[in-house]
């Protein structure tokens, strides 16, 4: 049995299947077998393990970048991709002023006036060719030595619709140059996984992204209506499809962050805004948290003062959990892991408040509070405190950064409200609260 997984899981083996994973975990390959190819895609699928990509012959590719007003950006990005070397690049104005110059064995697409980056992404994949993979890749956006061979690996899997690197940000002085080495939006972890709704890396940003060309043609490209938001609407129209998606955090690029504080909460915020048009098409995969009813109730139990309830029930649901093994030594594993999953919602719980829910949280609060006792009041003060510097605190502790604890908490405090506000200017233009519901 190998128990593991976003969200974890059990999955019971075969013999057969036992034997096979102990070889890749020696590092076999996996082998062009049927029943290989369908254990290592459900180990995959499930977040169980990861697929390495081995020597293979790359499939033809062609860039497109699309910029706009951003010419140091634009002049890094092509000074690493060696324009007419092989590899064809289409570069898509969208409306800079000035305009792009023509530059040698680069192709220039110009867009008169602005019209967003889905557009402009469309406009290049029309331009670009028709090699099998199209890599997008922002102006300003450098990748690491050895990307190419790394990425490309991957499609060797006909399965794979897309992959993505690891986007890291550049050291740069200040407290928000350091905040953002480690909370940067578009970097998602040392950890490779399958990306989807409700995994590890629930999507990728295609400020670099390789994509099988007829994938992206099956799914209709980018949805042009949506200013924000589109590249997470791409990838999971493409899981949705039956594609997979891959995150391999082995390929890296590095990205520069935004330069100082209004145009940094001013990118928080309009990331926010794009949860209501992904909920609308997307039902709850944009959820800010997903969670067992009995987790709620427990952390709910915890933060109005009642740790005996909020620990029966934790105990009882990991009870309940051991008894579908009759295994003794599994079922001892099983209510482990229970208790401890249980434990480490209060994260995500937070984050969830901090990002979407402060509003009728802070209301809810408010009314238990005068209704209720000192014991309480009390309890919920000090959940306030915990949910206000918690989250920063822990992640202070954790990477210790070279940034003092109360501006790193402060940060990272108006990084999740700058997102929120935007969450809900989006769900109050959409007249639709679809975004801020959890899923059960």
């Amino acid at each position: 049995m190998l128990i593991g997984g976003v969200p974890t899981r059990v999955l019971r083996l075969t013999p057969a299947g036992a034997e096979m994973v102990d070889g890749w975990v020696k590092g076999r390959a996996v082998g062009s077998s049927h029943a290989a190819g369908v254990l290592a895609a459900r180990l995959v699928e499930s977040g169980t393990a990861f697929p390495v990509p081995g020597p293979s012959d790359l499939p033809a590719h062609a860039v497109v970048i699309p910029v706009l007003d951003d010419p140091p950006g634009l002049a890094a990005t092509l000074a690493t991709l060696d324009p007419g070397g092989g590899r064809p690049v289409t570069v898509v104005d969208d409306g800079s002023d000035p305009p792009v110059p023509p530059t040698d064995g680069v192709v220039v697409l110009r867009h008169d006036r602005p019209g967003g980056p889905g557009r402009a992404r469309n406009a290049g994949v029309a331009a670009s060719g028709t090699g099998e993979i199209v890599v997008f890749i922002d102006a300003g956006c450098v990748p690491a030595e050895g990307w190419l061979p790394r990425l490309l690996g991957h499609f060797a899997d006909p399965a794979v619709a897309a992959v993505a690197p690891r986007i890291t940000t550049p050291p740069v002085p200040g407290p928000l140059g350091v905040y953002e080495q480690h909370h940067s939006p578009l970097d998602l972890g040392p950890a490779g996984a399958a990306v989807g709704s409700g995994r590890l890396v629930p999507y990728v940003p295609t400020t670099f992204l390789a994509v099988r060309r007829g994938a992206f043609a099956c799914v209709g490209g980018f949805d042009e209506q949506l200013r924000f938001g589109e590249d997470v609407d791409l990838v999971w129209r493409l899981v949705e499809a039956g594609y997979r998606v891959i995150y391999d955090p082995a390929a890296q690029a590095g990205h520069p962050a935004r330069a100082d504080l209004r145009t940094w909460a001013k990118q928080r915020f309009d990331y926010g805004t794009s949860a209501a048009p992904l909920a609308h098409r997307h039902g709850r995969a944009v959820a800010p948290l997903a969670v067992q009813p009995w987790t709620a109730a427990a952390w709910t139990f915890l933060a109005t003062g009642h740790p005996l309830a909020a620990a029966a029930l934790i105990g009882g649901g990991a009870w309940v959990l051991g008894r579908r093994t009759p295994d003794p030594q599994i079922a001892r594993g099983l209510r482990r892991l229970a208790v401890s999953g249980n434990v480490r919602a209060g994260r995500p719980l937070a984050a969830a408040v901090r990002r979407a829910w402060l509003p009728p949280v802070a209301v809810a609060g408010l009314m238990a509070g005068v209704a209720s006792g000192r014991r309480t009041r009390l309890a919920l003060a000090w959940s306030a405190l915990a949910t206000a510097v918690g989250p920063g605190l822990a992640d202070w502790v954790g990477s210790r950064p070279a940034l003092d604890p109360l501006r790193w908490v402060g940060l990272g405090l108006a990084d999740d409200l700058a997102y929120q506000a935007g969450v809900w200017t989006g769900c109050l233009r959409a007249r639709s609260a679809a975004a801020l519901l959890p899923r059960w």
